[in-house]
């Protein structure tokens, strides 16, 4: 409930940093799959693989059972292993670094640029060595990255580009969707995600023997999965070819994505609606720097970041958040840098000096409520949480 009582907080019930938005369609969808007698990998994964690659515009879609287990199958499937070195940038969640010491390669953190805090094609060539086998851009926040810059960087170079793109489904670069591109593509489709399976995860490849060892990969090294062998013409024969993984999505699952993909293009345009009233209300305050968005890109705005001019302001940004909080309003940060974590600072003798825009924004940076089941008036909350915080603490 809203309240212009300026003594009072905004809402009296907080609004929650985000929900899933899971409509009958998905709960009916999954009662039939529970009925159906097959709960793991079959007909209805298959049904979501070959949907997915359409709406990209993918030769072929693996369905995972998280981004995480998709990055990890990508990174075994192309060959990178020990003494190898990936390319990743800082500012990004840990399981895009994480994956590439699981195939016990070297992650090399690089820095943004300064707009869209998307990796920088420049920090990445400068990270070249006779060791680099790949490089993981991963389009934040649902702007996609420089692909143009990136992939002349990697074909001179002779390495594999895996696109991280799990706040990017339906995003667009140049007209094309991410995903359909010709890299290996990874996808979220975790709880918060733009589309969700609870848990889960797609990679779109163009390379049918590359998406074959991928299948091998995310079950057990088996030379047949659990559908081969279990449909009518199967048999149960099967052979370990590798010492595989375990990350196949379930039909549970996909029940929930066959659906939730139906509604994507629906929920990105009202995901495109809040964003706009918050850059509409927000361009006027001076103490802001709001999300870019360059052109010749579709930006599907899986979040809602915005940098606080310290130097304006005479609170910091953890002290902003509380003040948020104060008003009923819940927040995030996207990301703390991969060079500030004790695993990587350590181990791989990081330094925030080594990445000076993404250690200055993360210092910066407020993730807003943005998410299709949020109301007119849950925006209009938020603004005015934003407004109130400013107003009482600018210089």
């Amino acid at each position: 409930m809203k309240t212009n009582n300026m003594d009072s907080p905004v809402r009296e019930k907080r609004l929650p940093f985000c929900l899933p938005d899971v409509g009958e369609a998905e709960i009916e969808e999954v009662i039939d799959t529970l009925r159906s007698g097959w709960l793991t990998t079959g007909p209805k994964t298959k049904k979501f693989e070959q949907a997915f690659a359409a709406y990209v515009g993918a030769p072929e879609a693996v369905a995972v059972n998280s981004c995480t287990g998709g990055l990890h199958v990508t990174l075994a499937a192309l060959g990178i292993g020990p003494g190898d070195e990936v390319i990743v940038p800082t500012m990004t969640f840990a399981a895009t670094a994480n994956v590439v010491v699981h195939v016990g390669a070297t992650p090399v953190m690089v820095d943004v640029a300064p707009d869209t805090l998307n990796v920088d094609p420049a920090a990445v060539e400068a990270a070249i060595t006779p060791r680099t086998r790949a490089v993981v851009p991963v389009h934040l926040y649902g702007h996609p990255c420089a692909m143009d810059r990136i992939m002349a960087i990697a074909e001179r170079h002779n390495l594999f580009v895996v696109e991280d793109a799990a706040h990017s489904v339906a995003a667009e670069w140049n007209g094309r969707r991410v995903g359909s591109l010709g890299n290996p593509t990874v996808f979220s489709f975790y709880a918060i995600k733009n589309m969700t399976t609870g848990e889960g995860g797609m990679i779109t490849v163009d390379d049918s023997e590359l998406a074959e060892r991928m299948r091998v990969w995310l079950l057990h090294g088996m030379s047949r999965d659990a559908w081969k062998r279990y449909e009518a013409t199967g048999s149960w024969y099967y052979e370990i070819v590798l010492a595989g993984l375990k990350y196949n999505m379930t039909d549970v699952q996909a029940a929930m994505g066959l659906h939730q993909l139906a509604r994507l293009e629906e929920m990105t345009r009202r995901r495109a609606e809040l964003a706009a009233r918050y850059t509409e209300a927000f361009r006027l305050l001076p103490e802001l720097i709001l999300p870019a968005y360059r052109d010749g890109v579709r930006h599907v705005w899986h979040l809602y970041p915005i940098r606080l001019r310290l130097e304006q302001l005479t609170i910091d940004r953890n002290a902003f958040i509380e003040a948020l909080s104060r008003e009923g309003i819940g927040t995030s940060v996207h990301f703390i840098p991969l060079h500030r974590h004790p695993y990587y600072r350590d181990r791989f003798g990081l330094h925030p000096a080594d990445f000076p825009t993404a250690d200055a924004a993360y210092q910066q940076l407020v993730s807003l409520p943005l998410y299709p089941r949020m109301s007119d008036q849950d925006a209009a909350d938020v603004v005015e949480a934003v407004r109130r915080v400013v107003g009482r603490h600018r210089k």
